[in-house]
């Protein structure tokens, strides 16, 4: 039987009290029960509307269909949230309103993926290099140091890349040659560490917020070259990776990283493609926001939209006796996201211990799921998160 639903056009409240419905919709977690009543929340009603052909009437008798109940909430993203609130439901799976979670409560699933602490230690060395400002590149022609330097550091590629014994020239790319004029004493003809700054400033204004990255794990020993092959600013290995240290086999790096400043935004579509391409190529794509970690006071500027529940062993999660996993920020392709959207998402599902879940819906109403972990990174105030591309 079909669950049949109550529309008032004054106030807009969605409600079912016909005992038949509202025995249905108690069992399957929608809605809040008041006095025998079930008050809906819109991507419920319009979920009813849609897939169990539930039947909407005004107090007149009159028929509403699924846009004459979506035009009753004028609110922005509206189709985002429902699609991707839908393709939960699906699943099976439990889906509320963000809001409705408790203040001052948390859950304790929010957990953190913890990074190995290291330090860049390196011998003193006589270094002097040529700056090229139109390519963006040093060049250090004394090939006894150029050649320490890439085995023992993996600093700039010696001779030619996978072919060490083809050249006798040292080339650091701009974030190594501005690393080791400020950490490693390296001298460049001409050009010093101001002059470095202004002329790759010149060729992407965002060089000082990738290189606060670049300089952030550098420091602490890991390893950081050019994601360029892989769409993504860097990629990453672990302290004492080295070049030369498996003679048989080329290193493979497992991590590339990605800068997303604050002040910043991105198409949803172009930014899920650099994580598709990471996972493609098996490689853990980590998101990194530049600067010390904000607090942010008052009400955050994006609302997180649905608090999900997933499974535990065999059994379905609900609100009654379990708790959620997830929170969801519902997106569709073709909007954007700030940096600073995103760093206040995240913030507030640290705040109540729970999993962000990017939610985005396609121009074909699919959706894909990508899980946000928060990476703590010894010795760093700055905030990185591992992005996993997921199938609930």
């Amino acid at each position: 039987m079909a669950v049949q639903i109550d529309i008032d056009r004054k106030t807009c409240e969605i409600t079912c009290a016909h005992p038949e419905s509202v025995s249905s919709l108690v069992n399957g977690h929608y809605g809040i029960m008041k006095k025998g009543v079930i008050y809906l929340y819109p991507e419920e009603a319009l979920y009813l509307a849609d897939i169990r052909n539930a039947k909407c009437y005004d107090k007149a008798g009159n028929v509403f269909h699924f846009n004459d109940l979506a035009s009753l909430f004028p609110q922005k993203k509206l189709m985002a949230r429902y699609f991707t609130f839908k393709d939960w439901r699906d699943r099976g799976l439990i889906a509320r309103p963000a809001h409705e979670l408790p203040a001052g409560v948390n859950f304790g699933r929010n957990p953190v993926k913890k990074y190995p602490k290291g330090k860049f230690q390196m011998d003193r060395y006589s270094l002097h290099g040529a700056f090229y400002e139109d390519d963006l590149v040093c060049i250090i022609d004394d090939s006894a140091v150029a050649k320490d330097l890439y085995e023992r550091y993996w600093l700039g590629q010696f001779a030619s890349y996978k072919a060490e014994q083809r050249g006798n020239i040292g080339k650091l790319d701009m974030y190594e040659t501005l690393f080791m004029v400020r950490n490693c004493r390296l001298s460049i003809r001409g050009a010093d560490e101001k002059k470095l700054m202004s002329e790759a400033k010149k060729r992407r204004k965002d060089f000082p917020a990738l290189y606060e990255v670049y300089e952030d794990w550098r420091i602490r020993g890991f390893v950081l070259k050019t994601g360029f092959k892989f769409g993504t600013h860097f990629r990453l290995y672990f302290p004492g990776a080295s070049p030369t240290r498996n003679t048989d086999e080329w290193i493979h790096s497992k991590h590339v990283i990605h800068v997303f400043p604050r002040n910043s935004r991105l198409l949803i579509s172009e930014w899920a493609r650099a994580i598709r391409v990471a996972h493609s190529v098996k490689k853990t794509f980590i998101l990194a926001i530049p600067g010390k970690e904000e607090k942010w006071e008052g009400k955050l500027e994006v609302d997180l939209d649905f608090a999900l529940y997933h499974r535990k062993g065999g059994d379905i999660e609900n609100p009654k006796d379990g708790k959620p996993k997830y929170l969801m920020l519902s997106l569709s392709e073709e909007e954007e996201i700030g940096g600073a959207e995103l760093a206040k998402a995240i913030v507030k599902c640290k705040e109540v211990g729970l999993e962000l879940l990017l939610a985005i819906a396609d121009r074909e109403t699919s959706v894909t799921y990508y899980l946000i972990k928060r990476i703590e990174l010894p010795g760093s105030n700055y905030e990185y998160y591992e992005i996993e591309w997921v199938q609930p």
